[in-house]
C-alpha cells in the first residue's frame, strides 16, 4: 500500500529538536539500539525508536508530548531501562523520553518523614541519603542498587521488605506528571493521610507510563528501628514445607522484614555459584531478617522454626555475616541465570495458597520434563519461578512457554495474580481478560483512554 506522509523524518526531528531546549536529542543509531533493546528483558527485540530523548526539565517532557502529538507518534517513558517485562522498551518511529538525567533529591525532611524526589534517583541513594539522617527508604527491590524512584513507580515494584512495609505504593504519598495533552498534574502531598476526592496518586503507581510522565515523588520515610537486627537461615524439607513455617511466622506478631524462599534446585545453583555447601543441609533454604527485635521476638521465632521442622538453623547478629547472606540472596539470579537461557515469572499468591503453588511447581517441572527454579519473598506471597533451557536454543521452547500459559492459569484458579511486582510490559498485556474479567477489562481501557485519547503513552503496554 502506497502512503503519502505529510512530514518526512527529517521535518519530525528537526520540530522535536526545537522543543527541547534543556535535555539532549539523540538519534544516531547506535543509541537507538542501546535504549531500544533491553537486554534485561525476554521476549526479544520489539522495534527501533526514531529518537532517544534525555529531558531535563518539565517544559523538555511538555515538548516531546507537543511533537507526539503534532506528528501521532508514540512516547516510550524511561528511566534506569531495567524493566524485565518489555515495559519501556523501543517501538518503530517512537520516540523514548528519558527522565534519567533528572535525578536530583529535590528534600528530605526529618521532620515530615517525607522526601521529595526526581524519578532518575536510583532507590539505593534515596535510602542512603535518608539513613543519614536516622531514617529510610523502605521498598527494596532486588534492583535497588540500580533502579530508579521512576521506574519503581511506574511498575510499583515490590522487594524483600515488603512483607513488613509494603511495596512502592504504600509508601509514596503524591507525585507530579505531565499528561498527555501537557498539562501539568500535582496528586497527592506530604500528608499521611487524605481522603480528598478519588485517589489518582495510586492510579499512577503502577500504571507503567501509560497515563502520564511523573517528574517528581514525595516518599514516606521510616526512622530506623531500635534494637537489634537479627537475620538468619532455615533449611526445610521442600517448598510446601518452608510455606507453612512462613505462613506461622508471619502470623505470630514478630514482624518479621525478610522471609526470602529458595527452592532446591535454586539452593544447587548458588552452591554452585557461590562455591558454598547449603544444598547439603535440606531441599529448601529460608532466609529470614528481624529488625528492631527482641529477646521475645528471636524465642518466638525459634520455636516456630523447631514446630515445622525447619533444620540447621543459623542466627547472626554479626553485620559482616548478615551482609554475607544478603548478598546469597542477590546472588540468586546470577547464579540460576549462569549457563541457561531463562525467563522469570512473578505471580503472587493469597497466603493460604502459597504452599499448594509451590507443589504444582514441582509437579509441573516433572510433567513437563524442564527445569524450574523457585525462590520468591514468601513472607508477602510472592513467587518468582524461572523457568530455564539450553543456551543453545535461541527461542523459547514450546514447552517453556506451555509450562507459563499453565503456571498463569494455575495462579487464577487459587485466586492469585499473574504480575505480583515486576508490573505487565507486553509480555502479559493478552491476560488482562482472564485476570481482570471482562468488566474491568473495559474499564482500564477506558480510564486510558481519559488520560491519553491518541493512545501515545507507552502503547500496548499494561493494557492491550
Amino acid at each position: 500500500m502506497t502512503v503519502f506522509s505529510a512530514y518526512s523524518d527529517e521535518d519530525i526531528l528537526s520540530y522535536l529538536q526545537d522543543q527541547v531546549k534543556d535535555g539532549t536529542v539523540h538519534t544516531d543509531e547506535a543509541m537507538l539500539k542501546k535504549q531500544s533493546f533491553n537486554p534485561n528483558a525476554s521476549g526479544g527485540e520489539t522495534g527501533l525508536a526514531r529518537a532517544f530523548v534525555e529531558v531535563a526539565s518539565v517544559e523538555d517532557i511538555q515538548g516531546v508530548l507537543r511533537a507526539a502529538r503534532k506528528f501521532h507518534i508514540a512516547v516510550i517513558p524511561q528511566t534506569a531501562f531495567s524493566s524485565t517485562v518489555i515495559g519501556s522498551d523501543g517501538i518503530d518511529g517512537a520516540i523514548i523520553l528519558s527522565t534519567r538525567k533528572m535525578d536530583q533529591i529535590l528534600e528530605l525532611s526529618k521532620e515530615d518523614s517525607v522526601a521529595v524526589v526526581q524519578p532518575g534517583v536510583v532507590n539505593g541513594a534515596l535510602d542512603k541519603a535518608a539513613r543519614k539522617e536516622g531514617l529510610f527508604y523502605a521498598p527494596d527491590p532486588g534492583s535497588k542498587p540500580f533502579s530508579s524512584i521512576g521506574g519503581n513507580v511506574s511498575t510499583n515494584a515490590g522487594g524483600m521488605s515488603t512483607v513488613r512495609f509494603g511495596a512502592t505504593k504504600d509508601n509514596v504519598l503524591g507525585l507530579k506528571a505531565v499528561l498527555a495533552d501537557g498539562r501539568v498534574v500535582k496528586l497527592g502531598g506530604r500528608t499521611l493521610k487524605q481522603a480528598f476526592g478519588y485517589d489518582l496518586t495510586q492510579l499512577f503507581v503502577g500504571s507503567e507510563g501509560t497515563l502520564g510522565i511523573v517528574f517528581e515523588v514525595t516518599v514516606k520515610l521510616m526512622p530506623i528501628p531500635l534494637g537489634k537486627s537479627v537475620m538468619g537461615v532455615a533449611f526445610f524439607d521442600d517448598m510446601s514445607a518452608l510455606a507453612k513455617g512462613v505462613s506461622a511466622i508471619r502470623m505470630s506478631g514478630v514482624y518479621p522484614t525478610m522471609l526470602e524462599a529458595l527452592d532446591g534446585n535454586t539452593v544447587i545453583a548458588l552452591d554452585r555459584f557461590e562455591g558454598t555447601h547449603y544444598a547439603e543441609n535440606s531441599g529448601s533454604m529460608l532466609i529470614f531478617r528481624l529488625d528492631g527485635s527482641s529477646d521475645e521476638s528471636v524465642g518466638v521465632l525459634n520455636d516456630l522454626l523447631a514446630k515445622y521442622n525447619g533444620q540447621h538453623v543459623q542466627v547472626t547478629t554479626d553485620p559482616d555475616e548478615q551482609a554475607a547472606l544478603e548478598k546469597l540472596r542477590q546472588d540468586m539470579l546470577p547464579a540460576v541465570f549462569s549457563g541457561n537461557n531463562h525467563l522469570m515469572e512473578d505471580m503472587a499468591m493469597p497466603l493460604s495458597k502459597l504452599a499448594p503453588m509451590m507443589d504444582y511447581l514441582q509437579e509441573l517441572g516433572k510433567k513437563l520434563g524442564i527445569k524450574i527454579y523457585t525462590a520468591g519473598h514468601a513472607g508477602d506471597g510472592n513467587v518468582h519461578p524461572t523457568f530455564t533451557w539450553s543456551e543453545d536454543e535461541d527461542e523459547v521452547p514450546e514447552v517453556v512457554i506451555e509450562a507459563l500459559r499453565q503456571t498463569f492459569w494455575k495462579t487464577l484458579e487459587l485466586g492469585g495474580t499473574i504480575s505480583g511486582e515486576h508490573a505487565v510490559g507486553m509480555l502479559k498485556n493478552q491476560w488482562n481478560n482472564p485476570e481482570l474479567g471482562e468488566t474491568v477489562d473495559v474499564l482500564q481501557h477506558q480510564v486510558k483512554t481519559l488520560f491519553d485519547p491518541m493512545n501515545l503513552l507507552n502503547p500496548k503496554r499494561k493494557i492491550d
